[in-house]
């Protein structure tokens, strides 16, 4: 992986090569993210929480208190 400044603020897209990563805390852990900083986690478009188990190729999204939205899932109805 490159350097990346996550300082900066703006979107930051990266792959993480590291066997020891199995859950989104794993990353928060690795880039040293304090929980407390995040206002949402997604897993492949998902809305998830920081427990989320994920695998190789799935995309993770973390938005900081500053990047905060309104999250409303809205299910399909059944044909």
């Amino acid at each position: 992986m490159k350097d990346v400044d996550l300082e900066e603020g703006l979107p930051v897209t990266f792959n993480v090569e590291d066997k020891n990563v199995h859950f989104v805390y794993d990353i928060v852990e690795k880039f040293a993210i304090r929980e407390e900083d995040i206002s949402h986690i997604f897993v492949n478009g998902k809305y998830s929480g920081i427990e989320k188990e994920i695998r190789d190729g799935d995309r993770v999204g973390l938005f900081p208190k500053n990047m905060a939205l309104i999250f409303v899932e809205i299910p399909l109805e059944s044909e």
